[in-house]
């Protein structure tokens, strides 16, 4: 059965935490403003440094030889990038000849989860119960039970069979024919597959002991199990109990790697762009230059719309916080602050609309002009239009009398 929590909120308690909520609100104007303004700035700079990077690249060949006539170019190279090194996991005794090797750990935990309703009374007051619930789930993380809010399932056993976090191993030594890949271009190759898991009697054997040691289980109850890329501790897979724990790995392969790169005698490093900004890419496969420069132009457009939208809606809960004083200070009669609080919910979108145009267009008339200005001009087309509507309304009733 669902546990519940009332709380009330008195009216004066309700104006408190409106009046909270305006510093708040002005913080969230500031950052969004700031985020809109750097964002364009990064947009435009990451632009023009592609474009740089792009004008002065050439092929750097076959990766078998170093070419000393390319050493401080800006190159694209295909290659096979190798590695000798041996990863490995000493916990379970996991080694692999891979570029990268990951362990992902799961905990089978009971999890609170939480649902809310508010009701706002006659005299400004309000009502909120929260309703917790529980199940039993897959986590990343233990989850602590003390913190539960349900009497019942506080502290309730939570514990795991065994705590260990998320890793990765890369290798140190990655060749790319003739040439070393650093660090940074290492770390960009992501093409995962599973590990075969294959554990050795002896470690199967010193888990088993500590874990029948610990817990009353008979002899002939296993906790170590193994299938694909995934050891499962606890006693039946197939039905988890609470405190189970799942392992798997996977790893990165040696392969073909195509790079954007400055050759610096027999590996790479970043190009820098005259305005700073830095380029060092790798994309798994055989890929054509033209292609990962454009990659990278949609993966910057992507970027920036990403922001764009956080910026913008910053900006608007900035005002609607800053705007929500006066829905509180009408609650004191539900219906009217109901109404208040559609109109204040407009106004903060129109407000942050206009505000986040004005903003980005002020960004662009120092990093682009032209298209900065037109967005001004957009912008005050919009103010003007607004202003306009308003004053035909107001207008309205009064040409009627």
């Amino acid at each position: 059965m669902a546990y519940q929590k009332v709380t009330k909120t008195s009216y004066g308690g309700r104006l408190k935490n409106a009046l909270s909520g305006v510093g708040a609100g002005f913080l969230m104007l500031i950052i969004g403003t700031v985020l809109l303004f750097w964002n364009e700035g990064r947009t435009v700079k990451t632009t023009r440094m592609l474009k740089e990077a792009q004008g002065v690249c050439v092929e750097l060949g076959d990766p078998a030889q170093v070419n000393s006539e390319v050493n401080g170019k800006m190159v694209h190279a295909t290659g096979y990038a190798d590695t000798k090194d041996i990863l490995t996991d000493g916990l379970f005794g996991i080694s692999v000849n891979a570029v990268k090797l990951a362990r992902s750990t799961e905990f089978y935990q009971w999890v609170e989860h939480t649902s809310t309703t508010t009701k706002d009374k006659v005299g400004g007051g309000q009502e909120t119960v929260t309703t917790y619930t529980y199940s039993k789930e897959w986590v990343s993380s233990p989850v602590n039970s003390s913190s539960f809010e349900d009497p019942d399932y506080k502290g309730i056993n939570n514990d795991v069979l065994l705590n260990l976090d998320d890793q990765n191993w890369q290798a140190r030594n990655v060749s790319f024919g003739a040439y070393k890949l650093p660090e940074g271009l290492v770390s960009q190759m992501n093409k995962r597959v599973p590990v075969t898991v294959d554990l050795e009697p002896e470690v199967v054997d010193e888990y088993e002991a500590d874990f029948h040691k610990a817990f009353d289980v008979p002899a002939d109850k296993n906790f170590v199990h193994t299938s694909g890329n995934t050891i499962y501790l606890g006693v039946n897979p197939n039905n988890p109990t609470v405190g189970d724990v799942r392992v798997s790995y996977e790893k990165v392969l040696p392969g073909e790697v195509s790079i954007l790169a400055v050759a610096s005698g027999d590996t790479f490093e970043k190009f820098t762009a005259k305005n700073g900004y830095t380029l060092m890419t790798l994309q798994d496969g055989t890929v054509a230059m033209d292609e990962m420069f454009e990659t990278e132009r949609q993966g910057n457009k992507t970027i920036a719309w990403v922001l764009r939208v956080i910026g913008i809606l910053l900006v608007v809960f900035g005002f609607r916080n800053i705007f929500d004083i006066i829905t509180a200070l009408l609650k004191v009669l539900p219906f009217l602050g109901n109404i208040a609080g559609l109109g204040v919910g407009l106004v903060a979108w129109v407000l942050g609309l206009v505000w986040s145009l004005v903003v980005i267009a002020i960004a662009w008339v120092a990093y682009r002009p032209v298209v900065g200005i037109s967005l001004l001009v957009a912008a005050a087309a919009l103010i003007w239009f607004l202003s306009k509507k308003s004053k035909e309304k107001a207008a309205a009733p009064a040409a009627e009398a």
